[in-house]
């Protein structure tokens, strides 16, 4: 019995139905793993019908690490015969078994992000997005400042090359399609921030300058957000419409019931009351009643006309 074929655990609904004597092998096909060693078989998860002579049987495995993996046993029998004979077996993965992913080739397992302190990457040979950098490579800048100087890098960028990087840059995370640059009230071209590149992609691309936004990073020109230069606060300063209500110069008065046993309508009325008045308290509250045998104010004191007219009269 052989284990390399990748048998496919999933039903094939064009194809015949199971035959009676390749369905009810159940335990044909069980006993077929445990004559292997096989002892992590677990329940029987149902057969399908791989042609008119062969199925395969799957069941669950319990071996630790192997989660939603299941053994499958093909068995097979002639048109005419009676007997079943076991063609292969194999552990596969069904629907929610964590598998690995897709093979890569070492040169395209690298991904953006991953280039750390220290870490040594080396371009592709024959790289389409390098050309050497004395040979004209289409941006009107390297170009002109090669031929004045007569020097240059050993490699550019090629127009592939460049058209690749604004591709990421516009579809990134500071492009003009993104959440903060639809909200934003205007663009990077239009910012004071905004320190465009040189060379062909100046038109596109810049720099911006704002620590307290996308500092450092290159952005869009259709990009925005809303530390942008022309930012304006907001007008008026929150003066309201009303003066402010002093509630604690109103003092609730609940009144008494009237004789007849009944609240008195309007029980609760508010009495306005001025900062100075307070409460009467102690001997403050005691009002000072006149002394007797003791003048009232108004007779204890006399007017200098009051004495005049007292003498007159006495004459």
């Amino acid at each position: 019995m052989r284990q390399n074929r990748g048998v496919s655990a999933q039903s094939a609904p064009d194809l015949a139905p199971v035959r009676p004597l390749l369905a009810d092998a159940v335990e044909f096909a069980r006993q077929a793993l445990t004559d292997l060693g096989e002892v992590a078989v677990g329940a029987h998860l149902g057969v399908t019908a791989d042609d008119e002579y062969t199925a395969t049987h799957r069941f669950d495995t319990t071996l630790p690490g192997y989660h939603g993996w299941q053994w499958a046993v093909v068995l097979s029998a002639l048109p005419d015969s009676d007997r079943v004979t076991v063609n292969e077996s194999a552990l596969l993965p069904g629907p929610e078994a964590l598998v690995a992913p897709e093979w890569l080739p070492w040169e395209e397992r690298v991904r953006p992000g991953d280039l750390t302190p220290g870490d040594l990457l080396a371009p592709r040979v024959d790289d389409p997005r390098l050309v050497p950098g004395y040979v004209a490579n289409g941006d009107p800048v390297v170009d002109d400042l090669a031929r004045e100087v007569g020097l240059g890098r050993k490699q550019v960028l090629s127009l592939e090359g460049r058209q690749d990087a604004a591709q990421r840059w516009h579809d990134g995370d500071h492009g003009p399609d993104t959440e903060m640059a639809k909200a934003a009230p205007s663009t990077c071209a239009l910012c004071g921030f905004y320190l465009p590149l040189a060379g062909s992609l100046r038109a596109a691309f810049g720099v911006c300058g704002n620590e307290m936004s996308a500092d450092g990073h290159v952005v869009h020109a259709e990009y925005g957000c809303g530390a942008h230069s022309d930012t304006e606060l907001p007008s008026g300063a929150g003066t309201p419409k009303y003066d402010a209500f002093d509630d604690g110069a109103v003092e609730v008065v609940t009144l008494p019931p009237t004789a007849g046993g009944a609240s008195a309508e309007g029980a609760e009325t508010e009495t306005p009351r001025t900062e100075t008045e307070a409460e009467p308290t102690g001997a403050s509250a005691e009002v000072e009643q006149p002394v007797a045998g003791s003048a009232e104010p108004e007779q204890a004191e006399s007017t200098p006309a009051d004495t005049e007219t007292d003498a007159a009269s006495t004459d």
